[in-house]
């Protein structure tokens, strides 16, 4: 299943993207995409409900808003440097372990959402990531059972603000967690439609030039390894979002001068399998 949220910020109702390519209102379902649903039985009586009603759901037009295709979780969770060519580019050393930071819940937004410029920004970024949501909780779990307790994956673009992530003192959260800076979705594509997270492509283009194109096979710690390594610290909770870092072509790696985003640029990324996202930069209001 493809799940969607749509309609305006902070009032998105449920939904599923079909087969083919149909969005449907979910409503009637009657459970947002939320830890309570992801925790208990919420995919499999959500896949009974489609099975029986999608044909007669309604349909939500596409010029509909797309929501952030979960409801606000407990945490986010970032990996850093998890490609080796982007810990080159960004002149960091290769991680021994998975690099932990967190993002505020609050940088959450819509796939489309224009993603605003924070005021006095001079470093604001983008990273294509893989995102992954956990179904159930995650304590102390193996490798060899870490799988079970993903739900699904999408696209989430990691906006960063690299002054104040590398430059002023402190950890990359403050950074990370603007306003706009974590745009997920179109969709949450259930892990049965990802059978291989290790080998899918991801891309972003800025103003139509692709300057991020590789695969998650590049990465040097996969899904499996990072839930197993995570659950070890914290309990992962349904509904948990866990990004898995971004490939080389940041605006930060560029040489011999940095590429900052300004106002009016055009961000188009996406992941295979998990579909597109736009944004355009604008200026803080």
């Amino acid at each position: 299943m493809k799940l969607i949220r749509f309609g305006n910020p902070g009032e998105e109702k449920p939904g599923l993207q079909l087969d083919d390519g149909r969005r449907i209102d979910a409503s009637a379902f009657g459970s947002d995409y939320d830890e309570k649903f992801f925790g208990g039985d919420g995919l499999e009586r959500l896949a009974a409900w489609a099975k029986a009603t999608a044909a007669s759901a309604p349909t939500v037009d596409a010029s509909t808003r797309l929501g952030p295709c979960i409801a606000r979780p407990s945490k986010i969770i970032c990996i850093g440097l998890n490609y080796s060519d982007h810990a080159k580019e960004s002149g960091m050393p290769i991680p021994a372990e998975p690099i932990v930071f967190f993002k505020a819940t609050s940088a959450i937004v819509g796939p489309n959402d224009n993603v605003v410029i924070p005021r006095n920004s001079k470093k604001t970024d983008w990273e294509v990531e893989l995102a992954f949501v956990i179904g159930k909780k995650a304590s102390y779990v193996s490798e060899d059972d870490a799988m079970s307790h993903v739900a699904g994956y999408c696209v989430h673009n990691d906006y960063s603000e690299r002054e104040w992530q590398l430059e002023r003192g402190g950890q990359w959260v403050k950074g990370k967690s603007c306003d706009t800076f974590a745009p997920i979705g179109p969709f949450l594509a259930t892990s049965d439609e990802i059978p291989d997270p290790q080998n899918l492509k991801l891309w972003l283009k800025l103003n139509g030039k692709t300057i991020q194109n590789s695969s998650t096979a590049q990465m040097i710690f996969g899904v499996k390894t990072l839930v197993s390594y995570l659950s070890q610290f914290m309990s992962l909770l349904p509904g948990d979002l866990i990004t898995t870092g971004t490939p080389p072509g940041v605006g930060l790696g560029f040489k011999p001068d940095p590429l900052f985003m300004k106002p009016g640029d055009v961000i188009e990324l996406g992941v295979e399998g998990l579909g597109e996202q736009g944004q355009t930069a604008v200026t803080w209001q």
